[in-house]
């Protein structure tokens, strides 16, 4: 905004670009904008990328089911919501297709988080190879 004030101080372009510490080819393309559209046309239009699939209201949708637990969706083996499993709710209840690491974007956005589950325990003790680490015909 305030390459537009310069802009309408009718600074040059090339002391508009040193004061903003920016090229001159930035700038004249800020004035083109300017010009066709006024000061409204250089601002932010936000971060870009597509908008999310799921409105608000499904997420609250999507929220309320993840706090039934995944037992009440079909998952009785464990109580984990893995991020594959939201995926797989998502499919089913939306008909809607999600990656898992989207899921784990969309989860994120949400403020929850996928609980992977837990890695079983290393062992207490280690068993050597009988090789000394080494593979059998090897030196």
């Amino acid at each position: 905004m305030r390459a537009v004030d310069l802009f309408e101080e009718r600074v040059e372009v090339p002391c508009i670009a040193r004061e903003l510490r920016v090229s001159e080819k930035s700038v004249y393309q800020w004035r083109r904008a300017w010009k066709a559209g006024g000061r409204e046309a250089l601002r932010s239009k936000g971060a870009p990328g597509y908008d999310c699939r799921l409105g608000p209201h499904l997420q609250a949708r999507l929220t309320a089911w993840l706090d039934e637990g995944p037992a009440a969706h079909g998952w009785a083996d464990d109580q984990v919501w893995t991020a594959a499993r939201v995926r797989t709710l998502i499919g089913r209840k939306f008909h809607i297709s999600y990656s898992v690491s989207g899921v784990t974007r969309l989860l994120h956005r949400m403020g929850s988080a996928c609980r992977c589950p837990p890695a079983p325990p290393p062992s207490a003790t280690r068993t050597r190879s009988p090789h000394g680490g080494r593979r059998p015909g090897r030196r």
